[in-house]
């Protein structure tokens, strides 16, 4: 099913979209990357990013830059027009979120808050 028209997308950067092909050629029977969000932390909710195990009817998925990105249908509107970037600071790694929709986050970075959006469960 195609994502709604007011869904806007997301975004990988070069370096976030070659990370997330390694892990996929690294599992090759997976069905691409799952994005979605999960309660946890001081805000509220947090990212959670790895490979699909499965893509279900309520998932939508994304062909970005080679990268089949799977969204639980329920999460988009808590995640449309993010930016997910792949980063390095020194010997961490870590990928990286711009949120258009977080109104606010946690000072340790771990979470993030949306106002005026549906509300997932988790």
């Amino acid at each position: 099913m195609p994502a709604s028209p007011n869904i806007m997308p997301i975004q990988l950067t070069e370096s976030a979209a070659a990370r997330m092909r390694d892990f996929l050629a690294r599992n090759p029977g997976a069905p691409g990357v799952r994005f979605g969000i999960k309660r946890t932390g001081c805000s509220g909710f947090g990212y959670t990013i790895d490979l699909a195990k499965d893509v279900s009817g309520e998932d939508r998925v994304f062909d970005i830059d080679g990268v089949k990105l799977v969204v639980e249908a329920k999460a988009l509107p808590l995640v449309d027009g993010t930016r997910i970037d792949y980063a390095r600071d020194g010997l961490d790694a870590a990928f990286v979120f711009h949120n258009p929709n977080a109104t606010a986050a946690c000072g340790c970075g771990e979470s993030f808050t949306v106002q005026g959006r549906g509300i997932v469960g988790g």
